[in-house]
């Protein structure tokens, strides 16, 4: 399998912190975003290549960032793909840029872990990747625990197995406190039915509008994250304030 990691926003609600650094080459705790998400990627089994899809603007800092890394760690196998983007009036989406990536690099046939580059987790992907094989597609969630911080994520709920059963982006009348984080699992099965969304006109940006598509065509299942993990807009939403 591969992994992509979402790196293409420019996150202007965050100026000027964002203005001249990529959001997920901030750092938190000491290193940029980005490297938790990749030292989360160790043990994951049969791991080919880790892609990280940014824009145009900052598509040189994230080749900078996975050269040095790789010389610290080098069984990773990196690539740096620009969508063409230059500001967030012309950029693809997170959707787009999944499609684009997959596209390009003909990566249909096998499956696919997507992360998006501005979450910040503790806990290795290993175990997500183990429980979401032969699955369709496996979407990590979190229970925050919060009838109104839910409101600014994607609410889902789920039956006695473990699928989703209904799945509602920054829902106004939430049901329940359990989130969708962007951490998804595609089957080569799901990753075909890209060009279908996108081609339907649907919003081809924010991750989680694939999945409320996704969900009610196939099953999508669910994995819990128990522990140590939190979504990167709402911290660095705090920390920016």
């Amino acid at each position: 399998m591969n992994a992509l990691i979402l790196a293409a926003g420019y996150a202007t609600r965050l100026y000027p912190l964002t203005l001249n650094k990529a959001k997920p080459l901030l750092a938190v705790g000491g290193k940029p975003i980005v490297e938790w998400v990749v030292d989360n990627l160790t043990n994951i089994p049969d791991l080919e290549t880790v892609y990280i899809v940014t824009n145009n603007k900052f598509a040189a800092d994230f080749q900078a960032w996975s050269e040095e890394y790789r010389r610290k760690h080098p069984v990773f196998k990196f690539k740096v793909l620009n969508d063409g983007s230059t500001s967030d009036k012309d950029k693809l989406g997170a959707i787009g840029d999944i499609n684009f990536v997959v596209t390009r690099e003909n990566l249909a046939q096998s499956s696919l872990l997507v992360v998006a580059g501005d979450n910040l987790f503790t806990e290795s992907l290993a175990n997500f990747v183990a429980c979401a094989k032969g699955t369709d597609a496996t979407v990590a969630v979190y229970d925050v625990g919060d009838a109104e911080a839910i409101k600014n994520y994607g609410n889902i709920t789920v039956d006695a197995d473990g699928i989703i059963t209904r799945f509602e982006e920054k829902p106004q009348r939430p049901q329940g406190t359990l989130a969708a984080i962007a951490i998804y699992y595609y089957s080569p099965a799901v990753l075909s039915l890209l060009t279908t969304y996108l081609a339907a006109g649907n919003n081809p940006d924010q991750p989680g509008r694939f999945v409320q598509w996704l969900y009610t065509r196939k099953p999508v299942a669910r994995h819990r994250e128990q522990r140590n993990t939190v979504e990167g807009r709402q911290t660095l939403g705090n920390i920016k304030t």
